[in-house]
């Protein structure tokens, strides 16, 4: 038994269950099989190792985190390429964690391999998802390749641990959309209020951070099957309370125009919107049918 500092990667195939039904077991694992293979390469190129395989997912080793980070940044861009045209699409989540680990007969233990499968639960298709910790063992040129996301709570571990998404895409999947409204917020004096299920929320210079989804972990915690278990956040930046979508299904926003009529909606995809006026932001389901998947927000003035 040693322990050591590694780079852990967990790779897994996304809704492997569908694939084997859709295609039968025989051809669904050769698919998978074939791809592995591929992934194989690539590690390999990158100094790491397989440890073992779980399922449809692959877990792997190295030495260096910044050669983790890009291997996992090729492994999504490959398999991407080579689904597109293909009737037999497959997706990958992964997950990357740097810190000790326990090396025993060929397997590998210890918390951050607990913390990387608890990324790969929270991850998205086409996602690569990382901690705050493994992040600042990167060199200065790769941190900047990844954009903070949310804490979460790992069973075990006392503190949170910060969730980042590793930006692997060079048209990355967040965009910012820019809603055209003379009353966006302007300056920091304002504050966010958001209503769900007659609650008040306040999202302020005092909490600028606030995260909705089904998990109880969240600060809005959204009753509703459409929801993804961290569906989405809003947050202060540069004086605007800004919506982003990490969900599977999008998050829907409706701003109410000043005339009294609603805009059209503008459904988010792994993208972001600056809050304006007063609106609803439907999570998985459209905002213009209000229900336990919908919040009510409006800016404001705060108290002097």
């Amino acid at each position: 038994m040693e322990t050591t500092q590694r780079a852990v990667l967990f790779v897994d195939v996304t809704d492997s269950t569908t694939i084997y039904e859709s295609l039968g077991d025989t051809v669904a694992l050769a698919l998978i099989n074939g791809l592995f293979a591929r992934l194989d390469k690539i590690i390999a190129k990158y100094a790491g190792a397989v440890v073992k395989t779980l399922g449809d997912g692959i877990i792997c080793l190295f030495e260096d985190p910044d050669d983790a980070f890009r291997a996992a940044g090729e492994i999504q861009t490959s398999v991407h390429s080579a689904a597109q045209g293909s009737r037999n699409r497959l997706q990958l989540k992964i997950g990357l964690t740097w810190g000790p680990v326990i090396l025993s007969k060929g397997d590998v233990y210890g918390d951050t391999m607990n913390v990387c499968a608890r990324l790969v639960v929270l991850a998205n298709p086409e996602q690569i998802l990382t901690s705050a910790q493994t992040v600042d063992a990167l060199s200065p040129g790769l941190r900047t390749r990844c954009r903070a996301l949310f804490p979460t709570r790992i069973k075990g571990k006392v503190e949170e641990v910060g969730v980042s998404e590793v930006m692997w895409r060079y048209d990355p999947a967040v965009t910012e959309t820019n809603l055209t409204r003379a009353n966006f917020a302007k300056a920091v004096q304002l504050s966010l209020k958001l209503i769900y299920r007659g609650n008040v929320f306040i999202v302020n210079r005092t909490r600028p951070t606030l995260q909705m989804g089904r998990d109880d972990s969240n600060d809005i915690v959204i009753v509703s099957l459409f929801a993804s278990r961290i569906h989405a956040r809003v947050q202060t930046r540069d004086a605007h309370f800004v919506l982003t979508d990490l969900s599977s299904n999008g998050t829907f926003l409706l701003v109410d125009e000043e005339s009294g009529a609603q805009s059209s909606e503008i459904h988010l995809r792994r993208e972001e919107a600056v809050l304006g006026g007063r609106g609803w932001i439907g999570l998985g389901k459209n905002a213009s049918r209000h229900g336990d998947h919908s919040v009510r927000y409006a800016l404001q003035s705060e108290a002097v």
